[in-house]
């Protein structure tokens, strides 16, 4: 992974406002929205409007634009023109099978892919979706998987655990991004924080977001801790003094260090820089 994908914010792509505004906040990437936040009247000009914004100068943030799905009628019409623009990625929401994938990659050649993981069959078919050599990414979609399930909302999101689960499996066994859906109550800052917590746990790379207050928790939740990356470094040191020494492992704090603690430290600070040289974008 070349750049961070910590905090993810949704914008509507026919609010040009808003759209300017985003390109000056501390989101480590943004998803313009061509679909549920854009009324069905402004489709269209939403297109217009989005095609002028992403011709600005964006920093390193990652630029990935949702389109409506290709059985509406307005999704085809999203692709066609979102091949046309400088952006880092199309976004196909309700994605059910590898086949939805290939029909918007043939009307976007040459684009990066990402996939809403919002349906049961999405989730059930995640490794495959995630198989398809055009895709970039998965993006949970919490808020339409749980209405399909007929789950409740709870604290913890045991519901859904599964599915956040399944999706980090499949984009880990394919080298791609995997994003954690939204959190709703945006000025419930503790909730916030213990679901971006939750979801770095599991593994996933960042959150998506729907309000700009909700950045600094993502980016303080899927960054490494100061902590974290003193034992990557000493875990570095000791691994290499210890093969320098002949041998094949190193002890750390009484812990055993092998090679694959090494790949996670170095996989760390790789981080870390990373953060650093978006940050200074």
């Amino acid at each position: 992974m070349s750049r961070p994908y910590r905090s993810v914010l949704y914008i509507p792509g026919n609010r040009g406002r808003a759209l300017e505004k985003a390109r000056g906040l501390a989101c480590d990437g943004v998803i313009l929205d061509l679909e549920d936040a854009v009324p069905p009247g402004e489709k269209a000009h939403a297109r217009e409007v989005l095609g002028v914004a992403l011709g600005e100068n964006w920093g390193g943030r990652a630029r990935i634009v949702r389109i409506n799905a290709l059985d509406t009628p307005w999704g085809e019409a999203d692709a066609l023109a979102v091949a046309g623009m400088d952006c880092d990625g199309v976004l196909l929401p309700k994605v059910s099978s590898v086949d939805e994938v290939e029909r918007l990659a043939a009307l976007v050649p040459g684009k990066r892919l990402w996939a809403m993981m919002e349906t049961p069959l999405g989730i059930l078919r995640a490794a495959d979706i995630a198989g398809h050599g055009r895709i970039a990414g998965l993006v949970m979609g919490t808020n339409d998987l749980q209405k399909d399930l007929g789950a409740r909302t709870m604290p913890g999101r045991f519901a859904l655990v599964h599915a956040l689960g399944a999706c980090v499996i499949a984009a880990r066994a394919h080298g791609r991004v995997a994003l954690d859906g939204v959190y709703n109550a945006f000025r419930d800052s503790e909730g916030l924080a213990a679901e971006c917590v939750q979801g770095r746990d599991m593994g996933f790379d960042g959150k998506t977001l729907i309000h700009p207050d909700q950045i600094a928790a993502a980016n303080a939740a899927f960054a490494p801790g100061a902590a974290e990356v003193e034992l990557a470094r000493r875990q570095i040191d000791a691994f290499e003094r210890a093969v320098a020494a002949g041998q094949g492992i190193a002890v750390l704090d009484d812990r055993i260090v092998e090679n694959l603690h090494v790949a996670t430290a170095r996989a760390t600070l790789a981080k870390v820089e990373a953060i650093a040289a978006m940050e200074t974008t």
